[in-house]
């Protein structure tokens, strides 16, 4: 399993589109057209991070306006260039994050990036993937307090619209990060994961993250 390599951390840059690559970047151009169908036409706000070519996190994220919600996903938690790891059948670490948010602006609000490029790091760092079902308690609002938010824990799901999806460097999951307040992660430990998750999906198909509630 790619690890990456240095210990170099700066923040993401914004900039208009993606950044210029002078390899070839087969992943990343897979992720790309598994998205384009959803958002046709549409130009996403990326970020990158200077993470390139000492990784230790993402390379970057972007977002889409999705309706009236924000689409936010990661590019680098899989094998975007050559191919690296032993496993042909899975890409790096065989995931890639998104996370939805309702646009109550007409900018992505930034802690959402934020949010993923940290657990982003953490990935790399402990050696530890996410994956379906998973848990993570912050203590503390995803949102960092701005804006003020119930959500101080985050569940992982496969991704309802994108799924799982087969690259050149082996396979990938879009892995739904979903927002939990601290009643919910309640539940989840005393039923699954799985079934507060299912619940949800009833009353919030997409599975979007919304700080206010």
């Amino acid at each position: 399993m790619p690890m990456g390599f240095g210990n170099k951390k700066e923040p993401a840059k914004p900039v208009v589109s993606e950044p210029a690559r002078d390899d070839e970047a087969p992943g990343w151009d897979a992720i790309n057209a598994s998205l384009k169908h959803a958002f046709p036409g549409q130009e996403p706000i990326h970020w990158g991070t200077n993470r390139l070519p000492d990784q230790d996190g993402l390379y970057g994220l972007s977002a889409y306006q999705d309706g009236d919600d924000w689409f936010f996903i990661t590019y680098g938690l899989t094998e975007l260039f050559g191919k690296a790891s032993d496993d042909p059948t899975t890409s790096g670490w065989g995931f890639e994050l998104t996370m939805r948010v309702p646009a109550t602006e007409a900018e992505p609000p930034v802690w959402p990036r934020k949010l993923l490029d940290k657990l982003g790091s953490y990935v790399f760092s402990s050696g530890r993937p996410f994956a379906a079902a998973h848990r993570f308690d912050f203590g503390e609002p995803i949102t960092s307090g701005t804006p003020p938010s119930n959500l101080t824990c985050a569940a992982f799901a496969v991704d309802p619209q994108f799924g799982q999806i087969e690259t050149p460097n082996g396979s990938v999951t879009f892995l739904t990060l979903v927002g939990i307040t601290a009643d919910e992660l309640a539940e989840m430990k005393a039923s699954t994961t799985a079934a507060v998750i299912d619940e949800m999906v009833k009353s919030n198909p997409r599975l979007v993250s919304d700080p206010r509630r």
